[in-house]
């Protein structure tokens, strides 16, 4: 039984491996409503968006897509809330922005042509896939390259997000050890000072208790 598991889960370790790093989802926006979401990102990070926002209507109790509608997308890095990206969009279509630094990216998606009081519903389906910035300059030769050429492009790109993914880590490694040490650092510097402390009231006690004792010609 334990040997049953074990193969079903390297299975799905492996099957996870080799799924590319797209993901794609659909929410509502109601009005001037703004949704936004988290993206840890590497460095030189190439991100395509590809969005379709429709409207609902009521005539036909259903949504359809209106070109008046204009979507609007704004990517900020986190904390320091640099934009990189900010832009009006169509009501459908693709837009693209690479990540300058590596670390969170705010990403944030509203409509603009609705009121602060309007009560539209849109209905927003949102796509996001992250690559190297080098494949995407590539892409269109694909079509030319056999099938042994395409085989060892893919394992390339498989091994650019693998080391993408390692120098992210190694980034995220040296500021957690560099807060580590700082406050290691903050440790050491507290206790010592509770030691000086804790021997200057020590011996403030026993200089007292001296002068206590031959007060009282004890000693």
């Amino acid at each position: 039984m334990a040997i049953n598991i074990t193969r079903w889960t390297a299975a799905v370790l492996m099957l996870l491996s080799i799924m590319p790093s797209v993901f794609g989802f659909y929410f509502y926006l109601e009005g001037s409503e703004q949704k936004c979401f988290t993206e840890q990102l590497p460095k030189q990070t190439l991100v395509t968006g590809v969005y379709a926002a429709e409207e609902w209507s009521d005539d036909k109790q259903m949504f359809v897509n209106n070109k008046d509608v204009q979507l609007e997308v704004v990517v900020e890095e986190m904390p320091s809330g640099n934009r990189v990206f900010g832009q009006k969009l169509s009501s459908k279509g693709t837009f693209k922005f690479t990540s300058a630094e590596s670390g969170d990216h705010n990403i944030c998606l509203f409509t603009s042509t609705a009121g602060w009081f309007s009560s539209t519903k849109i209905r927003l389906t949102f796509d996001m896939s992250v690559r190297d910035i080098m494949e995407d300059s590539t892409e269109h030769d694909e079509g030319t390259l056999s099938e042994l050429a395409l085989r060892v492009r893919e394992l390339n790109q498989k091994v650019g997000e693998i080391r993408r993914e390692q120098v992210f880590l190694r980034e995220h490694e040296v500021e957690f050890r560099n807060q580590s040490e700082t406050t290691n650092g903050h440790t050491v510097t507290w206790t010592i000072i509770q030691l000086v402390v804790l021997g200057i009231a020590c011996t403030a006690q026993l200089r007292s208790l001296r002068k206590f004792f031959e007060a009282k010609k004890l000693v």
